[in-house]
C-alpha cells in the first residue's frame, strides 16, 4: 500500500491540476488528514478531488483494490509541486470489523493525525420488499448501516475521542419513505438517528458529525449501476422542482463546507442537496385500486343492523 504523489505534467496543469474550481480557499485544509470510504468513484471521487485541491492529506478506502489505487494514481499525478495534499488508497470492506481497524490505525500510524471522516461508502439495488431476500436486505444493512458504525467508532478509538475531528456521512432522503430501495433508506435513516445521538454524546469529544443527503445526482458510476431500470435520472427530473439533476461537486461542496471551519456550530444535522427533490414528490406509480375503503360511521350502522 503505497502513497500517491507526483509532479504535474505540462498537459495536467492546463487543466487546472485536479480540475477542482473549488469556492473554498487555497490551502484551507493544509496540514488536516481525512478518510473518504467509496474515495475514489463517484459523489466520493469528487469529495476527495476537492479536498486535495484544498491541501488535505486523503486515504481513499474501498473493496476493489486495483480500482482504488488506479484512482489514486490518476489524481497523484495532478497534485501541483509544493502542495502539501497527498493520497493514499488503502482497500478495505467497511463490513469487516477488523479491516475498518487496520484502516483507521493505519492512517495515524502514517500521518500522525485523523481530522475528517467521510462515510461514503455503500450501496444498493434495486426491489420491492415483497421480492428481498433475507440475505439481500442484510446485505444492504451491514454495509450502509454497519459499516458506517464501524467507521465511525474506529476513528473515534483511533483519534478522534481524545483529539476531535469533523464527520460528513452521505445518506438518502428519507422523509418519505424510498419505495424500491426500502432496505437501504432504513440504514440510511438509522445513520441519521445515530448521527444525532453521536452528536450528543461526542460533542465534549469535540467532534461534529453531520450527514449530506444528495437527491438525483448524475455520475456515470451511478448511471451504469442502474441502466437496467432505464434512464433513471432523465426520469427523475419531473420529480425535482430546479428540473434537472444534481452535480457530484454540488455534493461534494456541502461536505466540504461541513467539514470546514464555517461549519463549527453545526453539528447532528442533514443538509438536502437536492434541488427541493424531497419538497415534491415521490417517483413511484401506484396503480389504480379499490383496495383501502373509507372508514365511516354510517356503514357501521348499517353493517351492524344486517347483523
Amino acid at each position: 500500500m503505497r502513497t500517491a504523489r507526483s509532479k504535474v505534467s505540462t498537459s495536467m496543469a492546463a487543466k487546472n491540476e485536479l480540475g477542482v474550481r473549488s469556492v473554498f480557499k487555497n490551502g484551507l485544509f493544509a496540514g488536516k488528514v481525512a478518510v473518504v470510504t467509496g474515495g475514489g468513484t463517484g459523489i466520493g471521487l469528487a469529495i476527495t478531488k476537492e479536498l486535495l485541491s484544498l491541501g488535505c492529506k486523503v486515504v481513499i478506502a474501498s473493496r476493489k483494490k486495483d480500482r482504488l489505487q488506479a484512482a489514486a494514481d490518476e489524481m497523484a499525478a495532478c497534485i501541483p509541486p509544493g502542495s502539501s495534499a497527498q493520497v493514499k488508497a488503502i482497500p478495505c470492506n467497511i463490513r469487516k470489523e477488523d479491516e475498518v481497524k487496520n484502516l483507521m490505525s493505519s492512517v495515524v500510524s502514517e500521518f500522525g493525525r485523523l481530522d475528517f471522516l467521510v462515510n461514503n461508502g455503500g450501496g444498493q439495488f434495486q426491489s420491492p420488499v415483497s421480492m428481498l431476500s433475507l440475505k439481500g436486505w442484510n446485505a444492504v444493512v451491514d454495509t450502509n448501516l454497519n459499516g458506517t458504525f464501524l467507521c465511525l467508532r474506529e476513528a473515534y478509538n483511533a483519534w478522534m475521542g481524545e483529539n476531535g475531528g469533523a464527520v460528513v456521512n452521505i445518506i438518502l432522503l428519507t422523509s418519505k419513505g424510498r419505495p424500491g430501495i426500502a432496505h437501504s433508506a432504513a440504514a440510511r435513516a438509522g445513520i441519521a438517528n445515530l448521527s444525532k445521538s453521536l452528536a450528543v454524546e461526542w460533542a465534549s469529544n469535540g467532534i461534529r458529525i453531520n450527514n449530506v443527503a444528495p437527491g438525483s445526482i448524475y455520475n456515470p458510476t451511478a448511471a451504469e449501476n442502474y441502466k437496467a431500470f432505464g434512464d433513471v435520472f432523465r426520469q427523475a427530473i419531473p420529480f425535482i422542482p430546479a428540473k434537472r439533476n444534481g452535480t457530484t461537486e454540488e455534493v461534494s461542496a456541502a461536505v466540504t463546507f461541513l467539514l470546514s471551519p464555517a461549519a463549527a456550530y453545526i453539528t447532528g444535522e442533514t443538509v438536502k442537496v437536492d434541488g427541493g427533490w424531497d419538497l415534491f414528490q415521490v417517483p413511484w406509480e401506484i396503480p389504480e385500486h379499490d383496495k383501502m375503503p373509507a372508514y365511516k360511521w354510517e356503514e357501521e350502522d348499517k353493517l351492524k343492523a344486517k347483523l
